[in-house]
């Protein structure tokens, strides 16, 4: 039987809501994960970063081991986007650190893709791909990816946070259910680039 990991979605709540939806629907159909999603709207932005981090650490993403980030058109620019993300790569006082799964959205015309989690990963999931590029600047990152938080970007030049980048349309129950598990099992080995400070305001 396999395991059903800990879900918390990150997601722009004003123009992605469907596909939240739709995620959800999905797995309510295949039984992929255990949804942990709650609305961190209310959030005070009084609080200081430490505390906004261990609130969404322990409050709301809770003992969830993954976070998916559905990338829209205007994801990156949203502070509450940044915070989860921050809150998911560090180790709370109840809960530790969650692997990230990005998942890139169709408005986004996503034409690349990270594979951050080995052979398995490549082969089962890009079977069709036959080379693969090791990028090391940020400035290649962000021509293939420039709808991604800078947060992610940050991570992605760093070997050792093991995010992977895939898109929408490469889902299906077994594809999902094959990230999951990866981004689930390599979290504790994650080391997380922590140096950006907080995002305080939408762009």
């Amino acid at each position: 039987m396999t395991t059903k990991h800990k879900v918390f979605i990150s997601y722009h709540h004003a123009n992605d809501q469907w596909y939240k939806e739709e995620l959800l629907r999905f797995n309510e159909e295949y039984e992929i994960f255990i949804d942990r999603s709650v609305d961190t709207g209310d959030v005070s932005d009084d609080l200081s970063d430490e505390q906004i981090r261990t609130k969404i650490r322990d409050e709301y993403l809770r003992d969830s081991t993954v976070t998916i980030l559905l990338v829209g058109t205007e994801t990156k620019k949203r502070k509450h986007i940044d915070w989860e993300l921050y809150s998911s790569m560090i180790n709370g006082s109840k809960n530790k650190k969650s692997g990230i799964l990005v998942i890139q959205l169709p408005s986004t015309d996503p034409q690349f893709h990270t594979a951050a989690h080995g052979n398995e990963e490549k082969k089962t999931i890009y079977s069709n791909t036959d080379s693969w590029t090791n990028i090391d600047n940020r400035e290649e990152y962000e021509r293939r990816y420039p709808f991604l938080p800078v947060r992610i970007i940050d991570n992605l030049l760093k070997s050792k946070a093991k995010i992977s980048v895939t898109a929408w349309d490469k889902l299906d129950a077994g594809t999902l259910q094959l990230l999951i598990s990866l981004t689930s099992k390599d979290r504790a080995q994650c080391e997380y680039d922590l140096s950006r400070p907080m995002r305080r305001k939408n762009s």
